[in-house]
């Protein structure tokens, strides 16, 4: 990711804060139409809980996206424990999508080409780190 992509991700970021119970509602609910197995991830959780650790998450890896060699180290473990849930690296793809199109509705005129782009990049980066941590968790 290029610095300005960075900035990008963070400052739409910061937008999505006001919003951020409703962009992780819009989140799951996008999520979970589109990949209607991965429900079945979420049999006995808290949603609510759940929600709340969604949009903390994000916004950790969002500020860690300035140093990005720890954030690999997070990302590796967030990945093993996401594993162990039962994620598959299949199932990146549609929390990409998902998280995608929360924003896009979530910002509204806030999101732009430029936006899509620079989260495309950094999902793409997140996902991949935490793939690897999966894949290490089973090797």
């Amino acid at each position: 990711m290029t610095p300005e992509e960075k900035t990008l991700v963070q400052t739409t970021w910061k937008q999505v804060a006001p919003i951020a119970p409703a962009a992780a509602d819009l989140f799951y609910q996008r999520l979970f139409e589109q990949a209607p197995e991965i429900r079945s991830l979420f049999g006995g959780t808290d949603m609510t809980a759940q929600k709340g650790r969604l949009i903390e998450a994000v916004s950790r890896t969002v500020a860690g996206l300035q140093d990005e060699d720890s954030l690999r180290t997070e990302l590796a473990a967030l990945g093993r424990r996401h594993a162990g849930y039962g994620v598959q690296d299949s199932h990146y793809e549609s929390v990409g999508a998902a998280l995608l199109w929360t924003l896009e509705t979530g910002l509204g005129e806030g999101w732009s080409e430029e936006a899509r782009i620079a989260w495309t990049h950094a999902y793409g980066f997140i996902a991949r780190q935490m793939c690897e941590g999966a894949k290490r968790a089973v090797d």
